[in-house]
């Protein structure tokens, strides 16, 4: 990644901004919502090689600010959710887009399911995955 960053730096006008926008792994709720209430049903399962990813990630990002590639200049987290009107698209979701990195085990699967069929007739589902924007400045020497 150190090389990727490199090049990025190398394309980008002195001065210039990089946004590190990602997904962090870190048991995202499924919670069951609708109008009158916000249920959390379980968590999804991080695989652990995804794990390793983000803290490479963040090695990496810390790496190049050391060689004096990139000035950090603001960090935030913030949820981004998905949301879906049955469990049964959620659960397709996570099998076909996710399901290389996250899964959903049985018994939060039924608890979620069963949750949802008692719950408001306008619930919904949502996974509130957790994201991390970083903007970073452009070094270069001139």
């Amino acid at each position: 990644m150190v090389h990727a960053l490199s090049e990025i730096r190398r394309v980008l006008v002195n001065e210039g901004v990089m946004i590190d926008l990602r997904p962090i792994q870190d048991r995202w709720p499924v919670e069951i919502v609708s109008a009158q209430q916000i249920r959390e049903t379980g968590k999804l399962h991080d695989f652990p090689g995804i794990l390793a990813d983000d803290e490479a990630a963040n090695r990496a990002m810390a790496q190049a600010a050391e060689m004096g590639w990139f000035s950090h200049q603001r960090r935030e987290f913030f949820s981004y959710n998905y949301i879906w009107d049955t469990p049964s698209e959620m659960e397709e979701w996570i099998a076909t887009e996710w399901s290389d990195f996250v899964n959903l085990a049985e018994e939060p699967k039924r608890i979620t399911r069963s949750a949802w069929a008692s719950a408001d007739a306008d619930a919904r589902l949502q996974v509130k995955v957790k994201m991390l924007i970083t903007r970073w400045k452009i070094i270069k020497e001139l």
